[in-house]
């Protein structure tokens, strides 16, 4: 499990990398006094942990949260109690940590993370045992098969599942379809367009071209984009 340390006091972080040194399946693979030089970071590098301090000089945790379109796994580490409450109401924080940090409660926040990512990948793991969906056209129950779609656009309240032989139009969201789709193919890079990442022909500037079909990347699903594909 890959994590980093976010705190602007370098002995709250070295009290972090001990506690971590407790757990064999954590990697500590950067520390940062301040969120900026994170987000700079995190733009590049892909985490699944981060130990995240409140009360930072010019950007607080909070604010850093409210940055990260995706975020990873967080554990806020904090001597202020006061923004507990605040804090979960964040999908991506998991606990809640009041320094001086004792060992058995940090291992009960690990444990948290290690249960959450176990439920994510059995998900991820459901949804990529299907090869194919079917979609409701005209009270017809159409078979899809997933490795046949390159490209799906919204058109007001339909999309539009565009394949190698046929293009379908059907009455649901990019919201609804994405949740069906297996992420080792499919990524939503604008909010208008979910490709499968595996059929890009050629990527310059800000889009993509797909099949013959140019599609615009939007500024914050572009380093999700480049971290999927096999860059040499």
């Amino acid at each position: 499990m890959k994590c980093i340390i976010i705190d602007d006091e370098a002995t709250a972080r070295k009290i972090i990398v001990h506690l971590c040194s407790h757990v064999k399946s954590i990697e500590i693979i950067n520390e940062f006094s301040n969120a900026i030089e994170a987000i700079k970071f995190l733009n590049k590098n892909e985490v699944d942990l981060i130990f995240l301090d409140i009360h930072m000089p010019n950007f607080t945790g909070i604010d850093f949260i409210e940055t990260l379109k995706k975020p990873p796994k967080i554990i806020i580490t904090t001597s202020d109690k006061n923004f507990a409450f605040e804090s979960y109401e964040y999908e991506s924080v998991l606990d809640y940590l009041l320094k001086p940090i004792t060992l058995p409660r940090f291992l009960k926040a690990i444990t948290k993370v290690e249960n959450a990512r176990s439920q994510q990948r059995k998900k991820e793991t459901k949804v990529d045992s299907h090869d194919h969906l079917y979609v409701n056209i005209n009270r017809r129950l159409i078979k899809i098969e997933y490795n046949k779609i390159y490209l799906i656009e919204a058109k007001g309240d339909y999309i539009i599942i565009k394949t190698e032989k046929e293009n379908y139009t059907v009455h649901t969201t990019l919201k609804k379809i994405i949740e069906k789709l297996p992420s080792s193919n499919f990524l939503k890079i604008h909010r208008s367009f979910i490709i499968n990442y595996k059929k890009i022909v050629d990527i310059e500037d800000n889009s993509v071209l797909i099949n013959k079909d140019v599609v615009p990347i939007s500024r914050l699903n572009k380093p999700e984009l480049m971290k999927k594909l096999n860059l040499l």
